[in-house]
């Protein structure tokens, strides 16, 4: 089984994930953990990889501070979305474009980095817990890993309140899929053992989308987002709802 490459899909993928509401809460809950849990981001020059980050987003925000930064995807059109914002943003990054999947990345080549970034990439790999370990080689001692992927509780939770009793029951096999839906969804769970596994400290556990997938669809008449985004903040890292969130956050420092 091939691991996805969203090369046909790049447009679309930029703008149904960053262009909107839930795009917003995705950045803000993993720009407050990075922040919070990796001090040096603020306050120092950290040698940062983006494995299969797309166009950069969170690439050209590190970067933007001062941070060295390697960008790699399997997409190449992605990439070239990530040279025309890099371009267009007038902005000196140090950014490294890498045309490639993350699993021939080249660590000899590269050498070690102080955080290694894998936002919404484990869920579209065959084997993520073999290849996750394989990024971690190139992680410095000391080093942080941040870790986001799609909840396979919440893809359930999510279809038990919309009704779909038959595909829950059907373990969420369908004749047609949905584009962008995962096709390897993960457990918190499990991610957490994998984390124990690598001698990766849990810093930090957090639900991305806790509130906005489960909103009601009549909403009151002046009903605001910038409250869900407040209210997404406060309750990201509640016990009762972060393993709820449509993805779930987590950073892991290496034990020395």
């Amino acid at each position: 089984m091939q691991d996805k490459n969203f090369d046909s899909l790049a447009g679309k993928f930029a703008k149904n994930i960053y262009g909107t509401p839930k795009g917003e809460i995705r950045a803000a809950v993993l720009w407050r953990d990075l922040t919070e849990t990796v001090p040096a981001i603020l306050n120092g020059k950290l040698r940062i990889l983006d494995a299969g980050g797309g166009f950069g987003y969170m690439s050209q925000k590190l970067a933007a501070l001062g941070h060295e930064v390697v960008l790699c995807d399997i997409s190449a059109e992605m990439l070239t979305l990530a040279r025309e914002q890099i371009a267009a943003s007038g902005q000196e990054m140090n950014i490294q474009l890498i045309h490639s999947a993350i699993q021939d990345l080249n660590g000899g080549e590269l050498e070690q980095f102080d955080l290694i970034l894998c936002h919404a990439v484990a869920e579209w790999l065959a084997d993520a817990n073999s290849t996750l370990a394989g990024l971690l080689g190139m992680l410095k001692p000391g080093g942080y890993l941040s870790l986001m992927f799609f909840n396979l509780e919440a893809m359930r939770f999510h279809a038990l309140v919309s009704g779909n009793f038959d595909y829950v029951k059907a373990d969420f096999k369908i004749k047609k899929k949905v584009r962008l839906t995962p096709t390897h969804p993960l457990l918190p769970d499990t991610v957490a053992d994998w984390f124990e596994d690598w001698q990766l400290q849990l810093l930090c556990h957090s639900g991305v989308r806790v509130i906005h997938d489960y909103l009601k669809k009549r909403l009151p008449a002046d009903f605001d987002y910038g409250q869900l985004l407040e209210m997404e903040l406060a309750y990201s890292r509640h016990p009762a709802y972060r393993d709820l969130g449509r993805y779930v956050h987590f950073i892991g420092q290496q034990v020395m």
